[in-house]
């Protein structure tokens, strides 16, 4: 018979970190979470995001085997920022049995109404600002890095419980051998026009006054998502935290800025698609040889993330998003990477799909966000 209990011990949050890696054994497109980084995100006092909202972790057991999680999230950030009562589920890993898919929500569900709120939002691990959504086309390869991955019946258990799609989020893949170049070769009369006309600046990052350009980024980031469906505001402590990990596999030609008077009004992030590295790395422990293959294999890496671009508005239309994708582009060339994931993009962001779509980029990776009254 199944039953569902709420982690409540480092033993059991052990064990929810350890789940998937049972449950995908063999599976060829799964790859393991960093160990130490999960449960410190599932860990009150070790994450920024605790000093805001709250958590509550369940395990699904059949006897003694664990058969499932979920995590039941009050994100009052978001709550505040939108002027809502939404819960959140995220962390949702599950055998194929509809019985233990049912009772992890309906765990989570009660918990979230205990806590006042009325819909029930996901998957989000913790939030829109980390890992999110479900894989609903595009399972014959592995993830990129920050990606989620699970298995395709998923989407039905999700989907008989009575969850409906709130929004996608899409995922392109961005070849050098197939990508239409013409960003690149306006590249330099484009930065000229935005430097006479505008006295805007395209440069990297500079990372030796890291501190401060993360400072300038974390503004320019609040702002100019602000209005996407979903986002919620990061906190200094909870984007310098993210800024930290992000650090140890930045590279400067990845993290280009757009700036006008010390102002930073746009930017793009790229990181190497650490997945490769991860799906060999056993149970997501760097110890003791897992991280000689992260320090040691990173050249090889020939795959790039684009993790977000975002312009300001009164500064989008000018030219800016072509200056910085195709700074990206340009940069990579003639390195070990092929080409790219720009992942992810809301459905409904037509502006960034269509720009996409002339770059010749392929849709080739849907995610899902669903909601539900509860």
């Amino acid at each position: 018979m199944t039953r569902v209990l709420p982690v409540t011990s480092k033993k059991d949050l052990d064990r929810f970190v350890d789940f998937p890696h049972d449950l995908y054994k063999g599976d060829p497109n799964y790859v393991p979470e960093i160990f130490i980084g999960q449960r410190d995100l599932l860990s009150p006092g070790k994450h920024p995001f605790y000093e805001h909202s709250k958590i509550q972790l369940f395990l699904a057991f059949d006897g003694d085997k664990i058969t499932g999680r979920i995590a039941a999230i009050n994100n009052r950030n978001h709550n505040q920022f939108v002027g809502a009562k939404d819960g959140f589920f995220g962390f949702f890993d599950c055998i194929d049995d509809q019985e233990t898919a049912d009772l992890l929500f309906q765990s989570a569900t009660d918990w979230l109404k205990q806590e006042g709120l009325n819909k029930l939002v996901g998957p989000a691990n913790p939030s829109t600002n980390d890992v999110c959504g479900l894989l609903v086309e595009g399972y014959d390869m592995p993830p990129v890095a920050m990606m989620p991955y699970n298995a395709s019946y998923y989407l039905r258990l999700i989907e008989n419980i009575g969850l409906k799609k709130k929004t996608d989020l899409l995922a392109y893949k961005v070849m050098h051998a197939t990508v239409n170049d013409k960003s690149i070769k306006m590249l330099d009369i484009l930065q000229k026009r935005l430097l006479e006309r505008n006295g805007i600046v395209i440069r990297k990052v500079n990372l030796k006054d890291f501190k401060n350009e993360v400072v300038k980024i974390r503004e320019i980031y609040n702002i100019a998502w602000a209005e996407n469906l979903g986002f919620v505001p990061a906190t200094e402590a909870e984007f310098e935290y993210l800024a930290k990990d992000l650090k140890m596999i930045l590279n400067p030609d990845y993290c280009l800025l757009a700036e006008k008077d010390d102002k930073i009004v746009g930017f793009v992030l790229a990181i190497p698609d650490i997945n490769q590295i991860l799906i060999k790395i056993k149970k997501g422990r760097l110890l003791p040889t897992g991280i000689f293959k992260l320090l040691f294999q990173k050249k090889k890496i020939d795959m790039l993330r684009i993790l977000t671009l975002g312009v300001i508005d009164g500064y989008r239309k000018m030219g800016i998003e072509a200056c910085l994708y195709g700074g990206i582009i340009k940069n990579s060339k003639g390195t070990n990477i092929k080409g790219g994931e720009c992942s992810w993009m809301l459905e409904e962001n037509h502006m960034m799909n269509r720009a996409l779509d002339q770059m010749n980029g392929e849709l080739y990776k849907r995610y899902r966000l669903f909601e539900k009254e509860i």
